[in-house]
């Protein structure tokens, strides 16, 4: 059915129903755009009212797409609807299982990755038939030279409301996979992000969103990340309840990074493969970094090593780190199997800021947080107010907080 046809059928269904009701039919009604290999997205997504749904069938499409219409749905039918750079990135180093010949910090400010353990790869899925280059278009290039995959994209002062961006697979992009910035109430789910060059899937400057059901895999720094901005110094972002959850990520850098955020949960994802788990990122700004519910997570054998950078010690083995945060609660966490020799690594780490900012006013409350190293509960922070209450642990650093 063509995408004009497949318009007017869903058109005069609404009609119909809407006279059956005795109700005035709404001004737009609801559309479908239906995508097929071959044909653009981008174009897809530009003819699209506030609303409508662009449903893409199975198959490769090499192209970026930039999403600038309210209400819009871009929806795949799984891991077989494809997008991939129009002209692929050299290739990604991919971790292997040798470990590094040193325990010592590594001093350079590249960030290189290598499995202290086996880790599980991540299937790659198997592809309808692969489509040509499709063909771009101005917002399209200008998401593709930002080095991105699918672009969410409002701005300053006219945040982006309602899109959702659902089943399919990203993969290959030199910056994100999936971008959102200045949004509201943005949804991302049941997506792959694969072997992208920074992060999987993220957003900044961005509040309410949801990113649910996610599988995040290779990408260079993070498979998930949220963030107040990535572009110079402020203070934290209040998410307004963003969410986190039902997601698994393995064989990032750090599995999921909140930096300069508050008012967020992360909760019952799966983290395990990485370097380290989970990062809680603050600093010196206002307002501060804090304010977040960590919960019901599952954050295993995050043991690859990734080397030091110009603001971190290099990192392997760590689960759940908090720096420069405050008023955060972590419970009902399992922590287990984090092991490393980093100032970074253990189960539960507690780090001061690159600035020196401690974290203040946290609760590591009734987790399961064993047989990770050096400690299961590691406190290097200055901060003040910060307690540990209820955990299944066996080793603390200081001693006394299990």
């Amino acid at each position: 059915m063509t995408v004009r046809r497949f318009q007017q059928v869903a058109g005069t269904a609404v009609g119909v129903a809407a006279l059956g009701l005795g109700v005035t039919p709404p001004a737009h009604a609801v559309g479908v755009r239906v995508v097929l290999p071959g044909e653009s997205i981008q174009r897809a997504v530009d003819a699209a009212a506030p609303g409508d749904t662009v449903l893409v069938l199975p198959g490769t499409y090499r192209e970026s797409v930039r999403i600038t219409v309210p209400g819009l749905t871009l929806r795949g039918t799984g891991a077989l609807t494809v997008i991939t750079p129009a002209t692929p990135p050299p290739a990604a180093t991919t971790p292997t299982t040798t470990p590094p010949t040193s325990t010592a910090p590594d001093t350079t400010t590249s960030a290189t990755t290598t499995s202290a353990t086996t880790t599980p790869a991540a299937d790659t899925p198997t592809t309808a038939p692969t489509a040509a280059a499709t063909p771009t278009d101005a917002a399209s290039d200008a998401c593709a030279l930002a080095g991105n995959g699918i672009c969410v994209t409002g701005t300053p002062g006219h945040r982006l409301t309602g899109v959702t961006v659902e089943s399919l697979t990203v993969t290959g992009f030199a910056k994100y996979g999936v971008s959102g910035t200045e949004t509201d109430g943005l949804t991302v789910r049941d997506v792959r992000a694969d072997a992208n060059g920074l992060y999987g899937i993220g957003a900044e400057k961005s509040v309410r969103t949801g990113f649910t059901g996610n599988r995040a895999d290779r990408n260079g720094e993070a498979g998930i990340f949220l963030a107040n901005t990535t572009e110079g110094e402020a203070g934290a972002i209040d998410t307004e309840g963003a969410l986190i959850s039902h997601n698994a990520v393995s064989g990032n850098q750090i599995g999921v990074v909140v930096r300069r955020a508050r008012n967020l949960t992360v909760a019952d994802n799966t983290m395990s493969g990485n370097c380290g788990g989970l990062f809680l990122v603050g600093d010196e700004n206002v307002p501060r970094a804090g304010a977040m519910t960590v919960s019901g997570n599952t954050v295993t054998g995050n043991n690859a090593y990734c080397a030091a950078t110009s603001r971190l010690p290099y990192v392997q083995g760590s689960g759940i780190v908090l720096t420069g945060v405050e008023d955060t609660v972590v419970t009902g966490n399992t922590v287990t199997d984090n092991v490393g020799a980093s100032p970074l690594s253990g189960g539960v780490v507690f780090f001061p800021s690159f600035v020196g900012s401690p974290s203040s006013g946290n609760s590591v409350e009734n987790n399961t947080v064993l047989r990770n190293g050096p400690a299961d509960l590691a406190d290097h922070d200055t901060g003040s107010g910060n307690t540990f209450t209820g955990n299944d642990c066996a080793v603390s650093l200081p001693a006394g907080r299990c």
